[in-house]
């Protein structure tokens, strides 16, 4: 059974709640703000690149050039046709099962425009070099500018492109905009141990993971087994007293319940 810890994310401190909530764990979700509080388990773990230490692997260099005919353009977060077009390619393509199968165009359009923060669609179309139609959209990522980095919010593609690595290329590309913006993380969401569709994300080096109220290297990924990670037993109150606040925002405390 799923639990999560949640906020609106609403107001004038919207953007200082979400750069702090960030750091312990949160994602954001439109205007919602939340961490997975399981009673039964604790396998979610936010995960974050550390920019300086990143270095590529053989495989994520052969991706760059796989992928080099692409073109970013950063955008404000306003949906269009055709990256509702791709979203859909990409979910019947790669997750028909999953939650977000049946989103319509509404909202998906709420997913990319209802953000309370400084946020970017980072579109990626092809130059036409690489066998692709010139300006065919191939990669879309929703993004959040942190105070300390760059949150990969939703990311998605073109299935035809899967074979070249292009979801790979897109962290890649934003770990290349961090460095150039001098901000040190780039934030990826959780990571599961064991489950497949995680695993890419392991294969990042300078990864860590928030882990047990305080980030740390990833390590051996072997050393991690969902059935090894202790349940958040801590009553809510606990664990909401825990959560560290912007200074600003202490007198005035967002209400953080659960679901």
């Amino acid at each position: 059974m799923e639990r999560k810890l949640f906020t609106a994310l609403q107001g004038e401190h919207s953007e200082k709640l979400n750069d702090s909530l960030s750091k312990q764990g949160f994602r954001r979700s439109q205007n919602v703000l939340y961490r997975p509080s399981c009673a039964d388990c604790s396998a979610c773990f936010s995960a974050r690149i550390r920019v300086a230490d990143f270095k590529p692997s053989k495989s994520q260099r052969r991706a760059a050039k796989k992928n080099a005919d692409l073109q970013r353009k950063a955008t404000s977060p306003w949906a269009s046709d055709e990256q509702y077009d791709l979203f859909r390619r990409y979910l019947n393509d790669r997750h028909s099962d999953g939650g977000m199968a049946d989103m319509d165009d509404f909202e998906f359009a709420a997913m990319i425009e209802e953000t309370p923060i400084r946020s970017r669609v980072i579109e990626y179309s092809s130059d036409g070099s690489g066998g692709h139609p010139r300006g065919q959209l191939s990669a879309c990522c929703l993004t959040d500018v942190l105070d300390d980095g760059l949150s990969m919010v939703y990311s998605f593609y073109e299935p035809e492109r899967v074979k070249n690595s292009v979801g790979t290329y897109v962290i890649l590309d934003h770990i290349e905009i961090a460095r150039d913006a001098g901000l040190p993380y780039v934030y990826l969401g959780y990571w599961v141990p064991g489950s497949p569709k995680m695993s890419y994300k392991a294969r990042f080096s300078g990864l860590e993971i928030y882990y047990h109220g305080s980030w740390r290297d990833i390590g051996n990924v072997d050393d991690y087994s969902p059935d090894d990670c202790a349940p958040q037993n801590d009553p809510i109150s606990d664990q909401v007293a825990r959560i560290d606040l912007p200074d600003t925002m202490v007198p005035s405390r967002p209400v953080i319940s659960e679901i």
